[in-house]
């Protein structure tokens, strides 16, 4: 008796003798092993795309609270205007952005939301040239409001 890998029941020998047959180990291994890595790696990419509209949305309320907070209260100027956290949160916002919306082209193959991240992360990046204020803050929040879009429209077409 043989153990046939691909049916996981014993069945008589086929091959030549009593030798084990593992012909169906190596294909079913395989692609068991890769249906798992294929899995897991979308689960990554769905919690990025997850992870870039949470950072979008704690952007956009730091710029609102900014405007509000500064402008109108005129308290936390030094920490809520500082130029480290925003340079910091484009760059997190373009590591994300790119990375999660890069595999959703690979894997739907529409480069809408791409486009619609990077003219996002454009507006973003303009935002931190304006100096502080209205101009910026319309910015800021008309990026994040693209790239948060964006990676929602990356969610639903990878459904």
């Amino acid at each position: 008796m043989t153990y046939d890998f691909r049916t996981r029941v014993s069945a008589p020998a086929r091959d030549i003798g009593n030798s084990i047959s593992l012909s169906g180990l190596k294909d079913d291994t395989t692609s068991h092993i890769w249906s798992r890595m294929q899995r897991a790696l979308t689960s990554i990419r769905d919690r990025m795309d997850r992870l870039g509209v949470l950072l979008s949305g704690l952007c956009a309320v730091h710029c609102i609270l900014g405007v509000v907070l500064v402008g109108v209260l005129g308290l936390g100027g030094q920490v809520l205007l500082a130029p480290e956290i925003h340079r910091i949160g484009l760059g997190m916002a373009v590591v994300i952005g790119f990375i999660s919306l890069g595999f959703g082209v690979r894997r739907h193959g529409r480069i809408e939301p791409l486009v619609l991240g990077a003219s996002g992360l454009s507006l973003m990046t303009a935002g931190l040239f304006v100096g502080h204020g209205l101009p910026e803050a319309v910015l800021t929040i008309g990026g994040v409001a693209l790239v948060a879009a964006a990676h929602i429209r990356n969610l639903h077409k990878s459904a």
